[in-house]
């Protein structure tokens, strides 16, 4: 073309989580068949959504103003709820105008990112939920910038690390926090959050804390939300109805603006948020109005304690048929509902293979493993949907070094989830033989 049209972080734009799917299904189109572990839908995973919540969405439906637009920050009602179950937790205070909403937190992703100027950066975990570190990767047109989760101490932020990052690299204006934490499901305990806002008020940045899985958290974890320890640094936490409710479906997620007048350069910028949602108008009407009464339903908690408990049920089930598996490391969730499996330094090799009996599979897993690029983790990740049908998102494109996989707890049957989680720890046996490295692996697990 006449000029390049081409944005320069363009080729930091990925999302593995969905790119696996094209695979899967040209491997059903050859006849295999998938399970599905790679996205966090619960209702695509079976999970049925109760009807007391069905009837709440249905009797908003029949209203003619579900149809109208809202108000660019979007329905004041729901924005007064919102702000009103932040003030109730006794930290820092907030009204209805520091509540926006947006069509999905992938949406606010994108804004929240996209608004910042391209040479401030936003420090972000690894592993790092690929749409946050995607988005800020983009907007910079450079690879993300991160902290460390340390795997050997229950996937906790690296703080030591987070600090000299900080320090030393004078373009972070930004710290992004998720908790609890995607893709390892870890959970930061409050005197952990308190010492990252104080790193983010030693250093004068905001935070941006992804708090989507903030009640789904299980198992007598101890934790808090951002609004408990922020005081006075400014901040953004992002919250939404895909997880929790789960309507997923619905493209319903917001932003809570914390100490916006603290700071007059971060009052800009979150007015250019808002501006540029006031340009495209408002957000979805619908799951707005819906949000006060489902999460005020008297029916609500009862729902809420029984996903939270069938989850930590699930996650102590995976552990337990992974954790005598030699050459991985499987640290228990605390939250969220995905499982993490770390592949022990060493052992992977682009030698390793699990048996595909059909030849038009066998050929289609053998290319994809051959194209430049393919790291060691994304090879096992090809062998095992082309060989067990289990699909699941490799470790490695969560902005990490680090080997694994990503899989979900959220296939209802539970019979059906511990035969794939057999079938997951049976290939991963199989493919850490298939060289002869199983041995060393042995050793090192041992020692």
């Amino acid at each position: 073309m006449r000029k390049n049209i081409v944005h320069v972080g363009a080729g930091e734009l990925s999302y593995e989580i969905r790119a696996i799917v094209s695979v899967g299904e040209e491997l059903q189109r050859l006849g295999v068949p998938v399970r599905w572990e790679n996205i966090g839908d619960p209702v695509a995973k079976g999970e049925v959504v109760p009807r007391w919540m069905k009837e709440v969405v249905a009797d908003l439906a029949l209203q003619d103003c579900s149809y109208a637009y809202c108000p660019t920050k979007g329905l004041l009602e729901t924005r007064e709820f919102l702000a009103e179950r932040v003030n109730a937790r006794g930290g820092v205070r907030i009204s209805a105008e520091d509540v926006v909403f947006f069509n999905g937190l992938g949406d606010a992703i994108q804004k929240v990112y996209g608004f910042l100027r391209r040479e401030a950066r936003v420090i972000g975990p690894s592993p790092a939920y690929t749409t946050h570190s995607s988005g800020e990767a983009a907007h910079a047109g450079q690879k993300p910038v991160c902290y460390r989760l340390d795997p050997d101490r229950g996937w906790m932020p690296d703080l030591e690390d987070l600090r000299l990052s900080v320090k030393y690299n004078p373009s972070v204006a930004g710290l992004l926090i998720l908790n609890p934490d995607n893709p390892t499901g870890a959970v930061y305990p409050p005197e952990v959050l308190e010492e990252m806002v104080a790193i983010a008020r030693e250093f004068d940045l905001f935070v941006v804390a992804d708090e989507i899985y903030a009640n789904l958290v299980f198992d007598g974890v101890r934790t808090c939300q951002l609004a408990d320890v922020i005081g006075d640094v400014p901040a953004i936490s992002m919250k939404g109805i895909s997880k929790e409710l789960p309507w997923p479906g619905a493209r319903c997620g917001w932003i809570e603006v914390y100490n916006a007048e603290k700071d007059p350069v971060f009052r800009r910028y979150v007015q250019s948020i808002v501006d540029a949602k006031m340009v495209e108008v408002c957000s979805t009407t619908l799951p707005q109005k819906a949000i006060p009464p489902i999460l005020g339903h008297p029916e609500y908690p009862r729902h809420l304690e029984e996903r939270r408990s069938r989850y930590a049920r699930y996650a102590r089930i995976a552990c337990d048929i992974l954790g005598d598996v030699p050459g991985i490391q499987v640290v228990r969730p605390g939250g969220a509902f995905y499982l993490t499996v770390r592949f022990l330094p060493g052992s992977l090799s682009a030698r390793q293979t699990l048996e595909v009996a059909q030849e038009p599979v066998r050929h289609l897993v053998e290319r994809l493993v051959a194209e430049p690029g393919t790291s060691l983790d994304k090879r096992f990740v090809y062998y095992l949907l082309a060989s067990a049908g289990v699909c699941v998102v490799p470790l490695s494109s969560f902005a990490t070094e680090e080997q694994g996989f990503r899989m979900t707890l959220l296939e209802p049957d539970e019979a059906r989830f511990r035969e794939t989680l057999t079938i997951v720890a049976d290939a991963i046996r199989a493919y850490l033989a298939s060289d002869g490295s199983h041995a060393e692996v042995e050793l090192r697990a041992a020692g």
